[in-house]
């Protein structure tokens, strides 16, 4: 089973969803990335599946972007931070828009997620997301316990990564090996 199909399945039909939305943006020189676990997934060494596609598109393009998914069939639901869209599966396209996203579109890397042709936000955006993410205390327990393993997925992957953590995501998320190229050059 491809990595499309497996994701298909687990999402009731969403990848012609996800695809649909990428093809509205595209189609329409709309800058716009995927952010939250579907740019993990990207960045992390082994994919999970989540039935959210969280995004953002470029500040001025919100309202067209809007305009053009529910043009599209998408059905949108607007909230203080973010705008819903459901479409014809399980997943729930959340456009972000929240102040700050406002670069991420900038900064953001073309990327094969799921089989899906993507554009994902940068390694250190989609980490600075996800600390944002943990860091709201108002959010339930199981969605930034998720968020944490997101983190120590990404931190795992990337070593680096790993200082940019806060003191008290230090604390919580081991601290993964590094390359000694001293020692791998004896």
């Amino acid at each position: 089973m491809t990595a499309k199909k497996f994701y298909d399945w687990q999402t009731d039909g969403g990848t012609n969803d996800v695809m649909r939305l990428v093809s509205c943006l595209e189609k329409a020189d709309i800058k716009w990335c995927v952010i939250g676990g579907i740019a993990v997934n990207h960045w992390a060494e082994h994919p999970m599946v989540t039935q959210d596609v969280d995004f953002v598109v470029a500040t001025s393009s919100i309202e067209r972007g809007v305009e053009l998914l529910e043009a599209e069939g998408f059905v949108a639901e607007k909230f203080d931070w973010s705008i819903n869209f459901k479409g014809q599966s399980a997943l729930s396209l959340q456009l972000s828009t929240e102040e700050f996203y406002k670069d991420y579109c900038s900064r953001a890397v073309a990327a094969d997620v799921h089989g899906i042709l993507l554009r994902v936000a940068s390694l250190e955006d989609t980490l600075r997301g996800k600390i944002k993410a943990w860091s709201e205390l108002s959010r339930r327990q199981s969605k930034r316990i998720k968020d944490l393993a997101d983190i120590a997925r990404l931190t795992e992957a990337h070593p680096e990564l790993w200082q940019l953590l806060p003191d008290n995501l230090k604390s919580l998320v081991d601290q993964p090996p590094t390359l000694d190229l001293k020692s791998s050059n004896a």
